[in-house]
C-alpha cells in the first residue's frame, strides 16, 4: 500500500489512540496496527478491496427459498435503486441444494426450488448487472443439516462454483468433525483460487478462533462474532465484539459482525438507523437480510441513505471504532480519504442525552474549524473544539467532519 496513504493513516492514529479512553483504560496500539497493516498478507485474488453490499437470503427467508423469490428480490434491488447504489451481490444461504451428492460426487441444485439450476440464476443475475452468490460449510453437512457440506470435497465444489458462474462464496463451521479449522477455511480458500474464477470468500466460523488475526490470507471476511438476531440487545453486543478487531480490518479482507436485520421488524425505525451507522462506520459488509420486494419507505431511506454508504466504501479502508464511552452514551469515529472524519454519537441508554465528541476524541487538533455534514439530516454546519448534539433513545446521529 501505497505511502502517502499511510502516512495520513499514520497521523490520525498517533493523535487518537493514546488519547481514547475505554472504560476508564487508555489504549496504545498505534505502532501494532501500523506494523499488522504493512505486513498483512491479503488473498491474492483482487476482490473485496472496499466491503462488500448485497442481500443475503438467510435472516429472512431461512430455508424457504427458491429462485422465483431470488428473482424477485433481484428485480426489487434494481428497481429501488439499490443496485446502483452499490448493492450488488444476491446471495443464496443455506438449503438451496438436494441432500444428496449426484453419481459423481457433484452438489446438485434442489430440483423442487431450483429447476432451472445455478447457472441459469447466475446469468439472470448477471443480465440484471448483479452477482451472485453462494452457500457451503466447512463439515460434512450445512447448518441446517439439508444438505452435503465441502469438507473433502473442496476442489470438486469450487469447480462446481466456478462453472455456474458464481461470484461469491459463504462457508459456513457445522458439522465439522473436529478438523482443524484454519486448514479447512485454507484448503477451500486455495480450491477458489485454483478456479481461475474471481470469488469473494466469505469465512463463516463464528470468530471462533480469532479469524481476525490470521484470515487476512485466507478470505474477504470473517465473521468475528456469533449470529445476528433482529433484537436491540444482540444487536449492539455483536457491535461491541466486533470492535475490539477494528485494527486488523483493511482493503482484501473485513471483520463481519453478520447481516443486516434493517427492515425484518424486531427494531424500531431509529434503532435501524443505529445498527446501520455503525456497520457502515466499522467497514462491515453491508448485506440486506429482509425481503426487498416489500421494503417500507423507512427501511428504504436507511439502507438507501447514499452519504453513509459512501463512508462504508472509503477507499481509505480503515475501520472506524468506539473512541469513548460515558454510561451508554458512545463516541464511535473514523478516518476517511481526504483528512475527513467520521463520526457517530451513539446513545445506547433509556433516556434523550446530550453527546459530545471533543477533537481531541476523535484525532483533530484542537484548534481546528471543520465542516460538519450531518448524514441523516442531509445538512451543513461549522463547528469548532467539538461536536455536540442531543439524541433520543437508542438513537445515533453521523456525521463527516472536513477539516477547513
Amino acid at each position: 500500500m501505497e505511502g502517502p496513504r499511510w502516512t495520513m493513516v499514520s497521523v490520525w492514529l498517533v493523535l487518537l489512540l493514546p488519547t481514547v479512553v475505554l472504560g476508564g483504560r487508555i489504549v496504545k496500539e498505534e505502532q501494532r496496527w501500523m506494523a499488522e497493516m504493512r505486513g498483512r498478507s491479503i488473498l491474492e485474488n483482487g476482490l473485496g478491496r472496499t466491503p462488500p453490499m448485497g442481500w443475503n437470503s438467510w435472516n429472512h427467508f431461512k430455508c424457504s427459498i427458491d429462485e422465483k423469490m431470488i428473482r424477485e428480490t433481484a428485480n426489487s434491488i434494481v428497481s429501488s435503486g439499490l443496485a446502483a447504489l452499490g448493492y450488488k451481490y444476491i446471495n443464496l444461504d443455506d438449503c438451496w441444494a438436494e441432500s444428496y451428492r449426484d453419481s459423481k460426487g457433484n452438489l446438485v441444485p434442489k430440483a423442487s426450488a431450483f429447476p432451472s439450476g445455478i447457472k441459469a440464476l447466475a446469468d439472470y443475475l448477471h443480465g440484471q448487472g448483479l452477482k451472485l452468490g453462494i452457500y457451503s460449510d466447512a463439515g460434512t453437512k450445512t447448518c441446517s443439516a439439508t444438505m452435503p457440506g465441502s469438507l473433502g470435497h473442496e476442489e470438486q465444489d469450487a469447480k462446481t462454483f466456478a462453472s455456474w458462474e458464481v461470484d461469491y462464496l459463504k462457508y459456513d463451521n457445522c458439522n465439522n468433525q473436529n478438523v482443524n479449522l484454519k486448514s479447512r477455511y485454507k484448503n477451500m480458500s486455495q480450491a477458489l483460487l485454483k478456479t481461475g474464477r474471481s470469488i469473494f470468500f466469505s469465512l463463516c466460523e463464528w470468530g471462533q478462533e480469532d479469524p481476525a488475526t490470521w484470515a487476512a490470507g485466507v478470505g474477504n471476511s470473517w465473521r468475528t462474532t456469533g449470529d445476528i438476531s433482529d433484537d436491540w440487545n444482540k444487536m449492539t453486543l455483536l457491535a461491541d465484539e466486533n470492535d475490539k478487531w477494528a485494527s486488523y480490518a483493511g482493503p482484501g479482507g473485513w471483520n463481519d459482525p453478520d447481516m443486516l436485520e434493517v427492515g425484518n421488524g424486531g427494531m424500531t425505525t431509529e434503532e435501524y438507523r443505529s445498527h446501520f451507522s455503525i456497520w457502515a462506520l466499522a467497514k462491515a459488509p453491508l448485506l440486506i437480510g429482509c425481503d426487498v420486494r416489500s421494503l417500507s419507505n423507512e427501511t428504504l431511506a436507511i439502507l438507501g441513505n447514499s452519504e453513509v454508504i459512501a463512508v462504508n466504501q472509503d477507499e481509505l479502508g480503515v475501520q472506524g471504532r468506539k473512541v469513548k464511552s460515558n454510561d451508554k452514551l458512545e463516541v464511535w469515529a473514523g478516518p476517511l480519504t481526504g483528512g475527513k472524519v467520521a463520526v457517530v454519537l451513539w446513545n445506547r441508554g433509556y433516556s434523550q442525552a446530550t453527546i459530545t465528541a471533543h477533537w481531541a476524541d476523535i484525532g483533530l487538533n484542537p484548534s481546528s474549524a471543520v465542516d460538519v455534514r450531518d448524514l441523516w439530516e442531509h445538512s451543513s454546519f461549522y463547528a469548532e473544539g467539538n461536536l455536540t448534539s442531543t439524541v433520543s433513545s437508542h438513537a445515533c446521529k453521523m456525521y463527516v467532519l472536513t477539516p477547513k
